[in-house]
């Protein structure tokens, strides 16, 4: 009787698991293979606004405005890499793909301000120009492999503007900013991509940490640059405030 009975039990059990599982998946909950963590999507939550207020600070700049061709405006090993004072506003809804992102800095050249006009969707990974809760870059899928793979909170691509000095500096160019986990070191600020233990299928990031990338860049190319554009102007922060 005990042995029917655990058998029994076993059995249920299982059913049980196999049921809780095909809610999940039905309900919308997805799951990375090979870990246990599932995530929903922002929008399966009843309370999700999609209203994202975000600020940022401790700034660097990757490279400069005006290096010769043949620059690394990526930079994963932060040998270029210098700090500059500013602010970084991010107001945005990501429902409706509109909102503002303004970058103001203070470069050796003087005061560039980096405006994004207008939200565009480039891929259909970025849900309409504005797109949160994603993983981009790396083997993801989306984006392009400059980056390790990560989960991206928040991210935004698009057309806009910048100025020098109160004058016009580029025009109608690509922008893209994007809340990542923390890609790089928070003392070296070396990116340590790509991954040397291979085994994993998480990207090389820090989960403990966050940082926001954001750059201009112009529709002409470059062979001799990273990235292989003409213009690739490249700043991260690595202090993020959430309001």
């Amino acid at each position: 009787m005990k042995s029917k009975f655990m058998r029994s039990l076993g059995e249920t059990l299982c059913i049980a698991v196999v049921s809780l599982a095909t809610a999940f998946a039905q309900s919308g909950g997805g799951s990375q293979p090979g870990t246990d963590l599932g995530i929903y999507s922002p929008g399966q939550h009843s309370l999700y606004d999609g209203h994202f207020v975000v600020s940022a600070g401790r700034i660097y700049q990757v490279g400069g405005l005006n290096d010769p061709p043949g620059w690394d405006h990526i930079d994963n090993e932060a040998k270029t890499v210098s700090p500059v004072e500013g602010t970084v506003e991010i107001d945005v809804d990501e429902i409706r793909n509109t909102g503002s992102f303004v970058a103001r800095l203070k470069v050796p050249e003087g005061d560039l301000v980096l405006q994004l006009d207008r939200f565009h969707e480039f891929n259909p990974c970025q849900n309409g120009g504005v797109a949160a809760f994603l993983f981009e870059h790396g083997d993801s899928g989306c984006g392009d492999t400059n980056w390790p793979k990560s989960f991206l909170y928040l991210a935004g691509w698009g057309y806009g503007h910048a100025t020098l000095n109160g004058k016009p500096l580029y025009d109608d160019y690509q922008m893209h900013f994007m809340l990542t986990q923390g890609m790089r070191d928070r003392k070296t600020l070396q990116t340590a991509y790509p991954l040397l233990n291979k085994r994993t299928q998480a990207g090389a990031v820090n989960p403990a940490a966050q940082q926001l990338d954001f750059f201009i860049r112009s529709p002409e190319t470059d062979s001799r640059n990273n990235p292989t554009r003409k213009v690739f102007a490249h700043f991260f922060a690595m202090e993020v405030t959430w309001k």
